[in-house]
């Protein structure tokens, strides 16, 4: 992994019978997220940065992916300088079994509109500081960033 920020990222939404694929992370950022990564330069475009993350991070293989939204976010990861990111988001069918990646994730599932709201205001209760970063680190909502491009897609209502 390159020690500094590229400020390309990619998120995959992968639906299942209207239930959405998250990850928890086991490393900052922390949180509930689609699978996402960076772009991270050799050749690499933001189509195929996407079926390499999703297939690293849920060992999962992306057919059809289809733009849905792109833009610019203030968000931080764990890279020198990545402070804000350039993200495209698609949406992905996929084939194969999933398989999490021991490395990223603590757990892995497909949640649906109902469970991804309360997860978004647990979210909205850690941005206001009624919930202390310990207790996030533990137990998240979705990472923030994932909370505005979830709005912004009107996938969660909160």
């Amino acid at each position: 992994m390159p020690d500094r920020c590229d400020h390309k990222s990619v998120g995959m939404l992968v639906w299942k019978n209207d239930r959405l694929l998250l990850i928890e992370r086991k490393r900052f950022p922390f949180g509930f997220a689609p699978p996402a990564g960076h772009v991270d330069g050799d050749g690499d475009d933001f189509e195929s940065a996407a079926k390499r993350e999703l297939q690293e991070e849920v060992g999962l293989i992306g057919n059809d992916i289809k733009l849905l939204t792109e833009g610019r976010k203030e968000n931080h990861c764990r890279r020198e300088d990545g402070n804000w990111h350039y993200w495209k988001i698609y949406e992905v069918n996929t084939n194969g079994e999933i398989k999490a990646s021991e490395e990223e994730t603590k757990q892995v599932g497909f949640y649906d509109k109902d469970e991804l709201n309360l997860l978004a205001l647990k979210t909205e209760k850690y941005l206001k500081g009624q919930i202390s970063r310990e207790d996030w680190e533990q137990n998240p909502g979705i990472e923030p960033v994932w909370c505005e491009w979830l709005k912004e897609l009107k996938i969660i209502s909160n």
